[in-house]
């Protein structure tokens, strides 16, 4: 960390010596929240949950995130490696999770890898869910490779100005789509689609959101011109207008039905047969919003 370049920022802050860059993470990792997450898709979840990890920061401002208090303004506690290690060790052992859930892990990586060393040492393993924004490079999704066995990413974007304006994000659209092909070649879809038990591969979600869905499809279409309709999508009706979005239009309404119905005839349209489309009655649901849920050791969903 002290010249970090873990995002595609590559901001340089000199993280050791107490400098902070665009995400403002500092050398320790800050978590939010962790538990078992009961509304990932299927295959992630099994009987007793998805271990989540929300870590605090990011390397996006979305206008709409729905974890605004830990992802813009940092809430949460810093924690030692040594006891990251205990709760990656909570997760797998006593919750009896499927999984390693890391909610944008990106700026935390290297204590992510260091507080997991000794569960492995003693023969702890689960899988780890890289679950990201999808404002990744190449370069740091193979150096932390052990780190990625599923890959959850978004599509958020396929034009820079919309990046930009909704989410601070900088060349988006290449930087997501170099990982989605570094993803796939080095995962490629998901080894079972029975719930519960996926152990490798790639889930790709694609949130509609207001007044772009007909970015949304431009990624599917994106993906399928690609060859890369064997994974599988989560197409997602659940934007639910928060935050910064309030004040800036057209993030300050739900999806509608016709935005919707868009997107997911697309998904079909383009070849997609694995994966998910949430119902339109999903949009604006508001038991998944990080604005209500209480810090510390949890159930989430």
């Amino acid at each position: 960390m002290a010249l970090c370049e873990l995002c595609p920022r590559r901001c340089h802050a000199d993280r050791e010596d107490g400098g902070l860059g665009f995400c403002r993470a500092g050398s320790l990792p800050r978590l939010f929240r962790w538990g078992p997450h009961f509304g990932e898709e299927p295959p992630l979840v099994g009987p007793n949950g998805s271990g989540c990890v929300f870590f605090s920061r990011c390397t996006m401002k979305c206008l709409y995130c729905q974890n605004s208090p830990w992802s813009w303004k940092g809430e949460g506690e810093d924690v030692s490696v040594p006891r990251l290690t205990e709760i990656l060790r909570e997760l797998a052992v006593k919750d009896k999770c499927s999984n390693w859930n890391l909610v944008s892990p990106t700026p935390y990586l290297p204590v992510i890898r260091a507080a997991a060393a000794p569960l492995f040492a003693e023969g702890i393993k689960i899988p780890f869910v890289w679950n990201s924004s999808g404002y990744e490079t190449v370069d740091t999704l193979r150096e932390y490779r052990d780190l990625c066995d599923i890959a959850l990413i978004d599509m958020r974007y396929a034009d820079d100005a919309t990046a930009l304006a909704a989410s601070a994000a900088p060349k988006y659209v290449e930087a997501n789509r170099d990982a989605i092909r570094f993803l796939h070649e080095t995962l490629g879809p998901l080894d079972s689609d029975e719930p519960g038990k996926a152990t490798r591969g790639v889930i790709v979600r694609i949130l509609v959101l207001p007044g772009h869905a007909d970015e949304a499809a431009e990624n599917l279409a994106w993906l399928a011109s690609e060859g890369f309709t064997d994974l599988h999508v989560s197409v997602m009706s659940q934007y639910t207008p928060v935050y910064k979005a309030l004040e800036t239009p057209p993030f300050d309404r739900p999806v509608t039905a016709e935005e919707y119905d868009l997107v997911a005839e697309a998904a079909s349209d383009f070849g997609f047969e694995r994966g998910w489309v949430q119902g339109f009655e999903a949009s604006g649901v508001s038991n998944l919003l990080g604005e209500t849920m209480p810090p510390g050791h949890g159930s989430v969903g």
